[in-house]
């Protein structure tokens, strides 16, 4: 079957498109450009250059961006200390954590929080935040809010 170069160049972005999907939903887990390459049915090397060549960035640069996103939504609405934003983000490092957030943000996160909180909805109780992202043990989490003094509004009275 003969395909038009159009043709051709839109198969070849439905199934770039295929493995973005993958990045786009487990952004926050360790992914294998191996295995991401395979949903589009290319060998890494070759997925790299296609995906940069459609999208104007590495797998590795659109991933760290989308991460950054999250923790700039966590840091403006969520109760959390950075490093937990970091990790719950799918960072291993704080260090190259905050590089990069102030590399895409101009900002620190902490300097970025100080900016932000306060401008929109209330910030959203840590706890919460933690269990909706999957980041930690609920009983845990209960355990830890009630060692903490009454009235701070954090998750006393979960019912989770």
């Amino acid at each position: 079957m003969v395909t038009s170069p159009d043709e051709a160049r839109l198969a070849l972005l439905r199934r770039l498109r295929l493995a973005k999907d993958v990045m786009d939903r487990d952004w926050a887990e360790p992914l294998d450009l191996d295995a991401v390459a395979a949903h589009a049915g290319y060998s890494r090397y070759h997925f790299i250059r296609a995906f940069k060549g459609a999208y104007g960035s590495t797998p590795g640069q659109y991933l760290t961006r989308r991460r950054i996103e999250r923790a700039e939504e966590l840091l403006r609405s969520a109760n959390l200390s950075v490093t937990e934003i970091c990790s719950l983000v799918g960072f291993s490092s704080l260090g190259t954590f905050s590089t990069s957030f102030k590399k895409q943000t101009g900002l620190t996160p902490t300097a970025y929080r100080d900016l932000h909180v306060g401008r929109g909805a209330a910030v959203i109780p840590g706890c919460y935040a933690m269990l909706w992202y999957g980041g930690r043990d609920a009983r845990a989490l209960r355990a830890e809010e009630s060692e903490t003094p009454s009235g701070t509004g954090d998750c006393e009275n979960s019912n989770s």
